[in-house]
């Protein structure tokens, strides 16, 4: 009997990583399609810090107050008398407006007065679920 030092040119030695590669790209199809990105904002502001901070729900309602009096809607600049319009104008879908969540992302630096003005612009229009966003202590 006579062996021959050739291979088969049908056979490929080692394992076979296609099921591997399948599983793999359903894992990463998956983890891409169940994971939810919130989108923040990207007005830059120096928020204060709290100890006893709590993670909330993100909504699409945020109100940004930056330290030279500016206010923001979402991303777009408004002034008081715009924002009050925009939000008794906002629908909330099948929410009630008493539940909507509306964030306000201030400056450490703005006044109180500001602050407690927007509050009263935010449930004059109806919405309720107010939430001051902060960053935890370090």
């Amino acid at each position: 009997m006579k062996i021959s030092g050739r291979r088969n040119k049908g056979s490929v030695g080692g394992v076979d990583l296609s099921p591997m590669l399948d599983v793999i790209f359903q894992l990463i199809l998956f983890f891409l399609v169940s994971t939810t990105i919130s989108v923040l904002p990207a007005i830059n502001v120096n928020l204060p810090e709290s100890s006893t901070s709590q993670g909330v729900e993100t909504s699409s309602i945020t109100i940004t107050a930056k330290e030279d009096g500016t206010l923001y809607y979402n991303e777009d600049k408004v002034s008081m008398k715009e924002l009050e319009k925009i939000l008794k104008e906002f629908d909330t879908g099948d929410r009630p407006r008493n539940e909507f969540p509306v964030s306000i992302q201030a400056d450490s630096s703005v006044a109180n007065g500001k602050i407690v003005a927007l509050f009263d612009v935010i449930r004059y229009s109806g919405f309720s679920a107010v939430s001051l966003r902060t960053t935890g202590k370090k």
